[in-house]
């Protein structure tokens, strides 16, 4: 089932749903566009066109953020919980392995995304490994993208940041075809790689991951985090009367 928010379509899936979903596409060879939408995205898109093209085209639109969830909750527009990026990215690299399907790493610094690599070779096996280039590049995107294509993946996660990975992934939708799922993930190969230190599981499931991530970077975080939480409660109180019209 899906919903809307803000102008944002977003499908009302558990963790469990998404995994069914997407395995689904591998074993039959189709091709699903994930992803993503956490309280910034949301805002940004209010403004963005290309963003919000890039994420209303997509074939699974997850709540990443818990803002996201609480404010359909307010609204009731019930999405059941918190499918967070790196932890479907996570399921997926074990479903990987138990399928004996194949990954591509994009993204990130080389030494972050060869570590990323290097440890889900070492913790599962090299087998789910098709391929990984960094995030830094010069040449055209579309020889990037054809090198994905042909790399013989099931699954491509892009970690970079917002909006270019959605958009990288839209403009070459139809050269990554081949692939059957495709994702970004943001900066979670960082968390893998040790890089970040991602917050506790406790604070997870308070909803305030966001909360442990700004108190690690205050002074490039606060402005940010601050901004777009007053933006999504001026957007929901604007649903809100909105309704009572």
């Amino acid at each position: 089932m899906r919903i809307e928010l803000f102008n944002c379509p977003i499908d009302a899936l558990t963790m469990q749903q998404t995994l069914n979903k997407i395995d689904d596409a591998i074993s039959t060879k189709k091709h699903l566009h994930h992803v993503v939408v956490n309280v910034a995205k949301l805002v940004h898109m209010q403004k963005n066109e290309e963003l919000r093209k890039s994420v209303v085209d997509c074939d699974i639109i997850n709540a990443d953020g818990q803002g996201v969830v609480w404010a359909s909750k307010i609204l009731g527009k019930q999405i059941p919980e918190r499918v967070a990026g790196i932890d479907l990215m996570q399921n997926l690299v074990q479903l990987a392995h138990e399928k004996n399907y194949k990954i591509f790493f994009f993204g990130a610094e080389e030494h972050i995304v060869k570590t990323v690599v290097d440890k889900y070779a070492a913790q599962y096996s090299p087998a789910i490994i098709a391929g990984y280039r960094n995030g830094y590049f010069k040449e055209e995107e579309e020889t990037i993208a054809n090198q994905i294509a042909n790399s013989g993946a099931n699954i491509l996660f892009v970690a970079m940041g917002s909006p270019k990975k959605e958009n990288f992934l839209f403009n070459h939708k139809q050269v990554l075809q081949k692939v059957n799922f495709i994702m970004g993930v943001g900066g979670s190969f960082d968390v893998v790689a040790g890089k970040v230190k991602r917050a506790p599981e406790w604070v997870q499931k308070i909803g305030m991951e966001w909360f442990y991530r700004m108190a690690q970077e205050p002074r490039r975080l606060f402005m940010r985090y601050f901004t777009t939480n007053m933006a999504l409660i001026k957007l929901i109180v604007k649903e809100k009367f909105k309704r009572k019209v």
